[in-house]
């Protein structure tokens, strides 16, 4: 019996598909006639296709050429002509069988890849590894525990100070969690304007880290998860689920109620709540439900639970009585717990101790002092966002045509000043008048703070603006004039401070000044307003925010110099037809 090598078995097919018959190969090879013939049969030689053929022969001359130790360059010339024929003749192949245009030229499938529009909001593997590592990386130590206690507790309550990047935190908390395990989050705020704040941390971030822009309002990402933003009066809120977030609901007005509507969301336990807020005031619901005493209500006697939330029961963060785990965190440990964004010695200056406790140390204001009342400041709150469809803050002209008028409070020290965009109702007997906008200039000389309020001219159709020239205000005044004559200068006496101080009273009780729920600071600056005597005893006042230690009543002061735009006959017209004078009503 032959026994023939491959190499000879390959050769004798080769020579057979070059048109060699048997006996020539046998002969040729020096192999008996019967094995050619077997090999022959055997192997289907006439049968083979003739790609097969070929792709056989050019592979079997391609290992040859590999297999020559030295090779000229004409060899390597046709070891590269051999690999194209090779893959062009497989496809080729390939195409027979299923019929598809695309074995034959792969770039259509690449181009048809293209084509295909990936999910909405899509992010790799590699992209949420990154999103979360940065999140993880980015935070002081409070946020880090803020972390830690998210899968542990059901429902987490936070009182903190101003500043701290709550809100940032939480934000990227959400997203983290909702790219994680496909859940739904929910950001609600004391308005739309405020929620959106999360929507845009979130869509920044993910920007910066990934190159991806998210968007949608609300944002779904790729795999269903859906990031909601809403305000306090969103009516169909309860048809949403999902992990609830709840920013600054010490400052949302009617809270007990809208928070049934709101806890209502993440009623199935897999949900969790956070609520998160900078303190208000002593009897707000917001401050029952942090105290316990929301809890208390309605129980039997020996079934009251007595809670310490003092600072340093909730430093470090406690678990309560009633379920929620409580943290109270101060600028000083935010502070000590690697946050570097303050001064604390420059806002020991800039604010006296009453309001430092208040927007730093976490203590709730007692605002029975106060000539405005908390409750007649938050009924003036709403969710400008959904309610003042004529406003569209970013706008080349925010409010068309329509006309507006400009407060501008300077700082005692020229630090800090204060402007205010109020537009007026088309009646002043009986309309609302609107705080559009507000700006804080800080450490700019007179000539950048009067250029500002020459911006706002060219963004409004300004009718008004008036302009504290004690002090600092002067030099800010004489330049407004330059380029808007009608400014009304303000000069500051016990009559005028109480006419501007009635004025304001009277529009806020009869809920005639509308803003924004998201600028809590108005609120807190007219209820640092407070009646005292003057230096001689003999008449009353009224003193706020005046000075440096208290700059954050000073757009109070701003908005009621928008206000005297009015004139005596109006302002009276607003009492019902009860004229009053000045002298009066200082007495």
């Amino acid at each position: 019996m032959y026994d023939a090598s491959d190499a000879t078995k390959l050769k004798a097919r080769g020579l057979f598909w070059q048109g060699w018959d048997v006996a020539a190969i046998s002969r040729e090879l020096k192999v008996p006639y019967g094995t050619v013939d077997s090999w022959m049969r055997r192997d289907k030689w006439e049968e083979t296709p003739m790609l097969a053929r070929l792709d056989a022969s050019a592979e079997r001359r391609l290992l040859q050429l590999i297999e020559k130790e030295s090779k000229s360059d004409r060899d390597y010339a046709e070891m590269g002509h051999l690999t194209e024929m090779v893959v062009k003749m497989r496809r080729a192949a390939k195409y027979e069988e299923t019929g598809r245009e695309a074995d034959l030229n792969p770039k259509l499938d690449a181009r048809a890849e293209g084509r295909k529009k990936k999910p909405k909001n899509f992010l790799t593997e590699e992209q949420c590894e990154a999103l979360k590592q940065a999140f993880l990386d980015g935070l002081w130590g409070y946020q880090q525990t803020w972390w830690e206690a998210k899968d542990s507790y059901r429902t987490r309550n936070i009182i903190k100070s101003r500043q701290i990047g709550a809100t940032w935190y939480f934000a990227r908390e959400a997203l983290i969690d909702a790219i994680e395990s496909g859940d739904n989050q929910i950001f609600l705020s004391a308005s739309k304007a405020q929620a959106h704040v999360f929507r845009d941390y979130i869509v920044q971030f993910v920007l910066d880290v990934t190159g991806v822009q998210l968007k949608g309002d609300p944002i779904t990402l790729w795999h269903g998860a859906t990031l909601y933003f809403l305000g306090t009066n969103s009516k169909t809120a309860q048809s949403y689920h999902g992990h609830v977030y709840m920013d600054e609901y010490a400052w949302i007005g009617k809270f007990s109620e809208f928070n049934k509507v709101a806890s209502a969301m993440a009623t199935h336990k897999k949900w969790r709540k956070t609520y998160f807020s900078t303190p208000s005031v002593i009897g707000h619901d917001a401050q029952k439900f942090w105290s316990g005493e929301h809890y208390n209500r309605g129980r039997p006697k020996d079934a009251k639970v007595t809670f310490d939330v003092s600072h340093a029961a909730l430093k470090d963060g406690m678990l309560c009585a009633d379920g929620q785990w409580r943290q109270l965190v101060t600028v000083e440990d935010a502070e000590a717990q690697g946050c570097d964004l303050f001064d604390i010695k420059v806002l020991h200056i800039e604010y006296n101790d009453h309001d430092f406790a208040n927007l730093y140390m976490c203590e709730w204001v007692d605002a029975n002092e106060s000539i405005f009342g908390f409750e007649e400041m938050r009924l003036c709150m709403v969710d400008a966002l959904d309610e003042w469809e004529d406003f569209s803050p970013h706008l080349a002209r925010p409010f068309a045509n329509s006309p507006v008028w400009i407060g501008y409070d300077p700082s005692s020290s020229g630090d800090k000043a204060s402007i205010a965009v109020i537009a007026p109702p088309s009646d002043l007997n009986i309309g609302t008048f609107r705080l559009l906008e507000k700006i804080f200039v800080n450490g700019l000389d007179f000539s950048t703070q009067a250029e500002r309020i020459r911006q706002l001219c060219q963004r409004y159709n300004v009718q008004h603006i008036g302009i504290d020239s004690t002090g600092g205000g002067q030099g800010v005044f004489q330049l407004v004039r330059q380029f808007y004559p009608a400014a009304r200068e303000i000069n500051y006496s016990v009559d005028v401070k109480n006419r501007l101080v009635y004025k304001a009273k009277q529009l806020i009780a009869k809920r005639r000044f509308a803003y924004d729920a998201s600028h809590k600071d108005i609120a807190m600056a007219f209820l640092a307003i407070k009646r005292v005597a003057t230096a001689s005893g003999r008449q009353a006042t009224f003193h706020a925010g005046r000075s440096q230690e208290t700059g954050h009543a000073d757009i109070a002061w701003a908005i009621m110099h928008g206000f005297d735009k009015m004139d005596y006959t109006d302002f009276d017209q607003t009492t019902g037809g009860k004229s009053r004078n000045i002298v009066e009503m200082s007495e």
